[in-house]
């Protein structure tokens, strides 16, 4: 073992211990589908399941978006990891011992700055903890908190710090370290003077919440302002380590409670989610300084299937509340919000009547999304009056016609109907009018089998899509028997070697070769262990799973019409360059091409 290279029989070891099909399931609700296992794909959002498991080779792949390998790759995919990372920690979650030292990649600068970055973030965290917990100026700091309810132990718990109003607190720390200050400064942790040169802390007079990444380190701060000034609250900006779409405070903690209960609660600040906490919520995350993008929901929609929305009970907070509910919906999330009465939020509503209301009324007694679309639609209409009532019930019931469910429509019309005393015949056919307008119901669905993902792209695919060159379709296909079966592997070696057409192809074939050289048996899944490239991974994933039987005839079908197409391109190239001898009166090197496009013709016709 060098650099810390993780021992090839421990990889095998990995893959052995972890059946594709139960990681996988741990994220995705698998469905047999004969020899394959069928589900959603946790990479993208879609509505027709287009991602595969094939227990047999123990691998993975999506139609819809392309994204494919074994189970470590998987593992690396879904929680953001390096091959190492994922490596170690299926190996701690069977039992095997972690006996090597994980080294950094730092084969690029930029590699290198990601890794400076975090460690500065990390040093940056604990000093302000520090300065929090122990320093004089900190005081008022830490009194506030006190009186907002936060105990040491959920200071601790969440990492909380003070930045002091000093100009230069981080910066002479970060430089003594030995960071490069203008590191520090595209990492958001300083901030460049405006009227000299030189840097000076981003964050003053705040106190300090970190933010982490899918693996819980320190990427980001969010910081609260002590005194009266603008902006009450700062967040790092964009960096290489720290994306607001992509990004909510508090995920890596709660994810485990997250899949537990396959439940997120989205709260609106970071008091919000502590106190949530505090009360028992630890599925809550939220948003930072930002308004929910479909990327937060398709990353939530990885660990679970019922989204909460408890958000400021103010109007923007409701008003956020209602901007999300489509966002998730779409994610495939079932959607219920919290709704907080006389305009409190979270944090007022916990201190003002204790944790466990908050946990019964707010977040157990959430009402469904079309419930609070109907609350929030009576914000619009003077329902005292006549002609505001019509207005309401008209859109109210195309509120309500937009619901997949027949049998939630006809409970939530028949609600309406009773409220206004309106004939409930008569709200069907309006609601049954509105789905004939907008062409809902079975009109506009995937068809059903469908596993094409376009039609989640609401793209229509080409009536004639171009069919694949016979050579493409006979690469494919002998690739996917040599990774069956070693002796044919062997046999394309001999006959092939590497005259494969695509670039890909001939890549996979190489990697072949080697894998059997060193005498491994037939394995998909530890071979696409061996290829730790993402294009060629995705590419071996798709390739294994063609399933067309095996025959000797077949085989040599495959080999004669790659072989034919390879002496093609070779007879091709000596032409181009036979003409170019003869135009540059070079005659002995046209007759020499020429013998050799003779011997290659007379090779073509052999196969």
């Amino acid at each position: 073992m060098i650099n810390g290279m993780i021992p090839q029989p421990i990889i095998d070891e990995v893959l052995r211990r972890h059946d594709i099909a139960e990681t996988v399931g741990k994220y995705v609700h698998l469905t047999k589908n004969g020899k394959y296992l069928k589900g959603l794909c946790p990479f993208h959002s879609e509505k027709t399941p287009s991602f595969t498991v094939t227990p047999e080779k123990q691998i993975y792949h999506c139609y819809g978006c392309g994204k494919g390998g074994n189970v470590i790759k998987f593992v690396m995919e879904m929680e953001g990891e390096s091959f190492p990372e994922a490596v170690k920690s299926l190996a701690e979650e069977a039992g095997i011992p972690v006996t090597w030292t994980a080294v950094p990649d730092e084969s690029s600068p930029r590699q290198k700055e990601k890794h400076a970055l975090i460690e500065a973030h990390a040093y940056s965290a604990k000093l302000y903890h520090y300065l929090l917990q122990n320093m004089e100026v900190a005081k008022p700091a830490k009194a506030y908190l006190t009186s907002r309810g936060f105990t040491d132990a959920l200071i601790e718990e969440f990492g909380l710090g003070y930045a002091p109003a000093r100009w230069d607190t981080l910066t002479q720390a970060l430089e003594r370290k030995g960071y490069a200050l203008a590191e520090m400064e595209t990492g958001g942790l300083l901030s460049r003077r405006q009227e000299s040169e030189g840097y000076v802390d981003r964050f003053r007079d705040r106190i300090m919440f970190p933010i982490h990444d899918a693996n819980g380190r320190e990427i980001a701060f969010g910081g609260r302002l002590m005194t009266d000034g603008q902006p009450k609250y700062l967040n790092s900006p964009e960096t290489p380590l720290f994306n607001k779409s992509r990004t909510l405070y508090r995920l890596s903690q709660a994810r485990p409670a997250i899949r537990r209960t396959r439940q997120v609660v989205l709260l609106e600040g970071y008091v919000d989610v502590i106190k949530a906490w505090s009360a028992g919520v630890h599925q809550g995350v939220a948003t930072m300084g930002t308004a929910l993008t479909g990327e937060h929901a398709a990353l939530l929609k990885r660990f679970a299937d019922e989204a909460i929305l408890c958000y400021d009970g103010d109007d923007a907070g409701q008003a956020a509340a209602h901007k999300s509910i489509p966002i998730l919906e779409e994610a495939g999330f079932r959607v219920r919000v919290g709704v907080l009465p006389n305009r409190l939020d979270p944090d007022e509503y916990i201190s003002s009547y204790g944790p466990e209301p908050f946990v019964r009324e707010i977040i157990e007694g959430a009402v469904s999304a079309v419930k609070f679309q109907l609350i929030y639609l009576r914000k619009s209409h003077i329902l005292l009056e006549e002609d505001g009532r019509i207005r309401y019930l008209r859109e109210a019931v195309r509120l309500v016609a937009r619901r997949d469910s027949p049998t939630e429509r006809e409970l939530l019309l028949k609600e309406l109907a009773h409220e206004f005393g309106v004939s409930i015949d008569t709200l069907k056919q309006e609601a049954a009018d509105v789905r004939q307008q907008e062409k809902l119901g079975n009109a506009g669905d995937i068809p059903p089998g469908s596993w094409n993902n376009v039609w989640n792209e609401k793209k229509s695919a080409p009536k004639n899509p171009p069919l694949a060159t016979a050579n493409f379709s006979a690469e494919r296909q002998l690739l996917s028997w040599m990774m069956l079966n070693k002796e044919t592997a062997q046999l394309v070696e001999q006959r092939l070697g590497d005259r494969f057409h695509v670039e890909d192809h001939a890549a996979l074939a190489a990697y072949l070769y080697a894998f059997y050289a060193q005498n491994h048996d037939p394995d998909v899944g530890r071979f696409v262990a061996t290829l730790q490239d993402d294009r060629l991974e995705r590419a071996a994933s798709a390739i294994a799973l063609i399933d067309i039987p095996y025959g000797e005839r077949e085989l040599e079908d495959c080999i004669r019409t790659i072989g034919r197409a390879s002496l093609s391109r070779e007879v091709e190239r000596l032409t181009e360059e036979l003409n170019r001898a003869q135009r540059e009166g070079d005659y002995a090197r046209a007759t020499q091409m020429g013998i050799e496009i003779i011997a290659l013709e007379k090779q073509r016709k052999l196969y």
